[in-house]
């Protein structure tokens, strides 16, 4: 039997999981839901990109990224800073589909998948 390894759990989530060197993160939004697709996307990164440092990963073992946002008009703004995130040769699979939010002032929210380093 493997441990599954949890942090930062609450009654509904936990904000980290970790089984057999794999690594998923809950549902990451931005800082700041008053902010445009680029401030909310980039703040958004910013907290994924603590996240995985505190898993034991980086931005270089992700495996795979869901993407919800709530109009695809922002898909190209939204990209433009995702493209300057990930380090080049280290894309992930990657899914982006259009989604109604837990509140309507979020544009976008992320899942991760990753490996440990």
């Amino acid at each position: 039997m493997t441990s599954i390894q949890r942090q930062e759990t609450k009654q509904r989530m936990s904000r980290i999981v970790i089984h057999q060197g794999t690594i998923y993160l809950c549902g990451q939004v931005c800082a700041d839901a008053t902010q445009g697709i680029e401030h909310q996307t980039q703040t958004m990164l910013d907290k994924v990109e603590q996240l995985l440092l505190d898993a034991g990963s980086d931005k270089e073992h992700m495996l795979s990224v869901t993407v919800y946002i709530k109009d695809m008009q922002d898909f190209a703004a939204m990209n433009a800073v995702w493209d300057n995130w990930v380090p080049q040769g280290h894309a992930p699979a990657r899914a982006c589909v259009q989604a109604s939010m837990a509140r309507p002032e979020l544009l976008v929210e992320v899942t991760i998948i990753a490996a440990q380093k």
